[in-house]
């Protein structure tokens, strides 16, 4: 007859199978997309340098900290994105499309709630210059602004008397313009919106917030995506993960945008930089730090690209990053939304705009 000491050793080994397995399938997670196996739940220290910063490039050297890791603050999303950083209330706030909630990290504790639910099944966020919260709405096929008092403002649905397809990414000129992107991403089923037919051609707009008037900035890729500016707001970069799978630059004029060309491809890099053969990495996020370099959501996680288009470093994910952004007091703190999870690591730079 089993004793209750062979009952426990039975549940003991159990429990460190199960264990076992669980680290297992970490390591092997992390194992796809190259990462290093580890414990992103904060139990077991990861010795420094964090061996998942990696320099291809002396240019990218200075911006890493020695003594800082990759932190894991939340998990439990089911596709993360649109992180967008409140200074004077010192909290991230980012979308789950498919839960259509709205979620925040607070500053002061790192506590993580839910922000707004619904949340129209919001992709991309910003903050204007006057401190709203201006969003992306795949549910709505609109792009608003809540305002003081709590109530939306539309700021665009519709172009020519057109729906627009599904808003993803939006940022904000000194000018007052919006500048967002319209791929039909949330309207291709019903997981991350509802199911619709395309009315406009995929296409980047400006809105006046002044006039309320929308203009057409760009209408030649099949999946444009995020959006940022320069530091001195001459230049504008579009993300295609459509066909091109590229990121494209742009001379802003004024109230528009011209000279569209290549900025950079992506594929997977290796350790040492070099593109492994056969893959691709279209960039989803996209934010600029101060000294002009673009920080692209890409896989193996976060790829760095200098101003003149070359790598030159790379932050590892066990899961792929769609939006990053720079946040905390100092704005020296890279968010990263990675499909299931919240990330975020200190690096010596700052975003070049206030989200």
């Amino acid at each position: 007859m089993p004793t209750r000491r062979d009952f426990l050793t039975t549940a003991g080994l159990a429990v460190t199978s199960a264990l076992a397995g669980a680290s297992t399938l970490r390591a092997q997670s992390a194992a796809s997309n190259g990462s290093t196996p580890r414990d992103y739940a904060g139990g077991a220290p990861v010795q420094y340098p964090d061996p998942d910063i990696i320099a291809f490039d002396n240019r990218f050297r200075k911006y890493i900290v020695g003594n800082t890791t990759i932190r894991r603050h939340y998990t439990g999303t089911l596709w993360a994105e649109g992180p967008a950083w409140n200074g004077v209330g010192r909290f991230l706030v980012w979308s789950d499309i498919p839960n259509n909630v709205q979620m925040r990290f607070i500053e002061e504790d790192s506590r993580v709630t839910t922000f707004r639910n619904p949340s129209g099944y919001s992709n991309g966020n910003t903050f204007d210059y006057q401190g709203r919260q201006l969003s992306c709405e795949h549910g709505g096929r609109r792009v608003v602004r809540y305002e003081y008092d709590g109530t939306t403002t539309v700021i665009a649905d519709k172009f020519e008397g057109k729906r627009l397809n599904s808003p993803n990414d939006i940022v904000v000129h000194p000018d007052g313009g919006i500048w967002f992107t319209d791929p039909p991403y949330g309207i291709s089923g019903n997981y991350e919106g509802f199911r619709a037919d395309k009315e406009n051609k995929e296409s980047v707009y400006r809105v006046d917030s002044a006039t309320g008037q929308i203009a057409r900035i760009y209408d030649e890729m099949t999946g444009p995506n995020g959006i940022c500016f320069s530091p001195d707001y001459k230049k504008v970069y579009v993300a295609d993960t459509g066909a091109g799978r590229e990121v494209k630059v742009f001379d802003v004029d004024g109230k528009t945008a011209r000279n569209p060309k290549r900025f950079v491809q992506l594929d997977i890099p290796n350790e040492k930089g070099v593109g492994i053969p056969g893959t691709a990495a279209a960039a989803d996020g996209i934010r600029c730090d101060a000294d002009g370099n673009l920080w692209c959501g890409a896989r193996p996680g976060v790829q760095i690209v200098a101003p003149g288009g070359e790598r030159i470093g790379m932050i590892r994910l066990p899961e792929n990053c769609a939006n990053i952004c720079f946040g905390g007091t100092k704005r020296n703190r890279l968010f990263m939304t990675a499909s299931q999870s919240l990330y975020s690591v200190y690096v010596l730079t700052t975003g070049a705009h206030i989200a």
